[in-house]
């Protein structure tokens, strides 16, 4: 926890961002719905934004349309700070759903509200692009956040999938807006869902 008192000796800006900085740390103690890789436990959020950079890093060249990279990665390393206040809605989540957005926007209040003004008001605007995603950048950058999850509940033989007892569906219903920032990571998304699905890890479709 940041002490008041040295707070208190520096510039009021710097203080406002070091303050800042320092309660985005708690991500790192957020515990998500989806286990890492190797299945020995569950990620935190700020693993999670990490690998989400690096997606976009790495991945950029299948977006649906030209792409700014590195406003999609300070998308994503954004999105999920709210999460410090609010804590992570796993996406088969439906009750968690309902008030999911009022309660991030209040969240977002109080995690950018405590940088500058002019900072907060632009990291708020990015944070806000991405919930909105109708830019081609957020589109790609949301369509990262659905594709990876998928990845890694394949990798631990289910993982979400299963907790959640998900049929194929349901999960391309809450993950086809991959396919309008990259239709080329949707191919691969449905060819995981077919492998998943023959192995037992997703239920059959329903319809």
């Amino acid at each position: 926890m940041i002490s008041d008192a040295w707070l208190a000796a520096i510039d009021g800006r710097l203080a406002n961002q070091l303050a800042f900085l320092m309660n985005a740390d708690r991500l790192k103690s957020v515990v998500r719905g989806c286990r890492i890789a190797d299945g020995s436990r569950h990620e935190n959020t700020a693993e999670h934004s990490w690998h989400l950079a690096l997606f976009a890093l790495v991945l950029s060249e299948w977006a649906i349309g030209e792409v700014n990279t590195w406003r999609v990665v300070q998308m994503l390393t954004l999105h999920d700070l709210v999460e410090i206040e609010c804590g992570d809605t796993p996406l088969f989540d439906a009750r968690g759903a309902l008030d999911q957005g009022e309660r991030e926007k209040l969240a977002a209040d109080k995690v950018f509200g405590l940088l500058p003004p002019d900072q907060s008001q632009e990291l708020r605007s990015l944070w806000e692009e991405f919930e909105t995603a109708a830019t081609a950048d957020a589109k790609f950058a949301k369509a990262l956040d659905r594709f990876q999850p998928i990845l890694q509940n394949h990798a631990v033989g289910g993982g979400t999938w299963t907790d959640y007892a998900v049929d194929e569906t349901r999960e391309r219903r809450l993950t086809c807006r991959i396919a309008e920032g990259s239709p080329t990571l949707w191919k691969a998304a449905e060819a995981v869902f077919a492998d998943a699905t023959a192995r037992g890890w997703l239920r059959p479709a329903t319809e």
